[in-house]
């Protein structure tokens, strides 16, 4: 999988984890992701009620995504039907790409060099506030102080494309070295450690008995498509929390190896099972559809 070159950085809107759009998301975006065939809308529907998810609150979800530009829809006589737009492919390709490599250690030592992106934004103008925020917790920056964001890779830029976005004029943005002085306050201390540290252990609780399971094969392929589903929607929330920090800057016994390599392993493994549940799913709604679907889902890479 690799990004997708060019053009503006495109974004989800934003889903609250666990709710019926982001298992959309990530549902389309585990099975359906590269294909151009429309779905029923009944298949999506009868996906979304594994997940105890009501028929009102999945057509509700549906309906959301094509009010944003994410799905189209299609009729035939009384069946309704649902196709991945271009640019939702274009938004699940480039965040399977982000998700997939996030974590994975290059090896290449870090230069000591901090993406500065400093900026002012009118209190009263609280909806572009949030949206910086959210923008530049994506790239990986956080509030040294209120203004004045830092983030130890070159995405300045990047950033700075953002405010520009954003309508934001007052700006600017550039790339620095942090002198080691007694009384500077290190760049590293815009992250709560101990904080993320804990998330990270959480998963790692929370996932491994899934993984012992796995190998008792004690999971049938409705609980696989479910757990598979919840583990991605867990996993994506990490690259707008972490941000990626070089290992010199991170304390010993760092938990993101173990719970990326949990991540990994555990959905491939889960993949042939819940792959077998779409199938069965799509099958029933569209059989002609139902050999379109990748063994593991298209996103494994």
């Amino acid at each position: 999988m690799t990004k997708v070159p060019g053009g503006e950085h495109p974004r989800l809107p934003r889903t609250r984890q666990g709710s019926p759009p982001s298992l959309l998301l990530t549902l389309l975006g585990d099975y359906w992701w590269g294909h151009a065939e429309p779905l029923p809308s009944a298949a999506l529907v009868e996906l979304l009620a594994d997940f105890g998810v009501s028929d009102v609150a999945a057509r509700a979800a549906l309906s959301r995504m094509v009010k944003h530009g994410l799905l189209a829809t299609t009729r035939s006589g009384r069946n309704t039907f649902h196709a991945l737009t271009p640019r939702a492919q274009e938004v699940l390709g480039s965040g399977a790409a982000r998700i997939f490599s996030f974590g994975a250690d290059d090896g290449a030592p870090w230069d000591g060099r901090w993406s500065v992106v400093a900026f002012s934004v009118r209190e009263a103008n609280r909806s572009v506030r949030e949206a910086l925020r959210t923008r530049l917790r994506w790239l990986g920056f956080a509030p040294l102080y209120d203004a004045l964001w830092v983030s130890p890779r070159e995405h300045h830029a990047e950033a700075l494309a953002e405010l520009v976005d954003l309508g934001v004029a007052a700006a600017t943005a550039f790339v620095a070295t942090a002198p080691d002085l007694p009384a500077s306050v290190p760049p590293q201390s815009a992250w709560d450690l101990d904080g993320l540290a804990a998330v990270y252990e959480e998963f790692v609780d929370a996932w491994e008995p899934v993984h012992a399971a796995l190998g008792r094969g004690t999971i049938d392929p409705v609980d696989a498509l479910v757990r598979r589903t919840e583990l991605m929607d867990a996993w994506r929330a990490f690259p707008g929390l972490d941000p990626d920090l070089p290992t010199s800057l991170l304390p010993a016994g760092w938990p993101r190896p173990q719970a990326r390599n949990l991540f990994l392993d555990t959905y491939e493994r889960l993949g042939v099972p819940a792959s077998a549940r779409v199938r069965e799913v799509i099958a029933r709604h569209a059989p002609e559809l139902a050999d379109n679907l990748a063994p593991q889902g298209p996103l494994v890479s």
